[in-house]
């Protein structure tokens, strides 16, 4: 019951789940606003103020994909968790694409949703926005604007994607293994029996950004059967 002033935006159109988790998040202490259509949703999370948005795809007149992007276009720290179809891969790739900062697929345990909205919530309070600059090979990144600095046409950066290399630029001397960037990053424990792609997809992302050619990365590195690293011009 520590969360009693996280406040969560909950869009699902089937009445039953989306009755089910207002009475979980409200037992767990969050306050919960809903919305039942793509259309109210996306209206409340443009409009109104939430420490979470659990967003699922499949909606009326508004689909979660687009809401996402639009919420991505105009806020990216806004943490969102999709809520996707366990047989669409695409779906997950499209999603975390678009900049949602983690999804689980249905149908889902209620005990693992709840968890990983409150990592989600924790890593957002304790990770604010830092005057920093991160530097990524030429890239110079302000992690306070989430975008690269003297540069024609900036990049913009989701607060994960920042999370994400920050803490491989501080361990850039080694791999750093999946499951590690999952405990360190999104801060879930026991992540070895957490079945999800995000990071994969998170870093793929990522590539397509700060890389010349992602299909042939020299910054972002797989280190096959071991992890990430991320070269430096202090790393070995």
């Amino acid at each position: 019951m520590s969360n009693t002033k996280a406040k969560l935006l909950i869009v699902e159109d089937e009445q039953a789940i989306l009755h089910g988790l207002i009475d979980v998040f409200v037992f767990h202490g969050y306050e919960v606003d809903a919305a039942e259509d793509g259309k109210i949703g996306l209206e409340k999370a443009l409009t109104l103020t939430y420490d979470l948005i659990l967003l699922d795809v499949m909606l009326p007149f508004i689909d979660g994909f687009s809401i996402c992007n639009q919420i991505r276009e105009k806020d990216l720290q806004q943490p969102i968790i999709m809520l996707t179809a366990k047989s669409s891969e695409q779906d997950i790739i499209t999603g975390l694409s678009l900049g949602a900062d983690d999804y689980i697929s249905k149908p889902f345990s209620v005990r693992e949703l709840v968890l990983r909205v409150e990592c989600v919530l924790k890593r957002t309070q304790k990770n604010s926005p830092q005057n920093a600059i991160l530097s990524i090979g030429s890239l110079r990144i302000d992690t306070a604007n989430l975008q690269t600095i003297e540069t024609v046409n900036p990049q913009k950066f989701t607060r994960r994607e920042i999370e994400i290399l920050a803490y491989l630029q501080q361990q850039h001397h080694r791999p750093v293994p999946r499951e590690e960037l999952l405990e360190k990053v999104w801060g879930y424990r026991r992540a070895e029996n957490i079945e999800t792609r995000t990071v994969d997809i998170h870093i793929a992302k990522l590539r397509r950004k700060i890389e010349t050619d992602p299909k042939q990365p020299q910054l972002l590195l797989t280190i096959r059967g071991e992890g990430y690293r991320l070269m430096t011009d202090a790393s070995a």
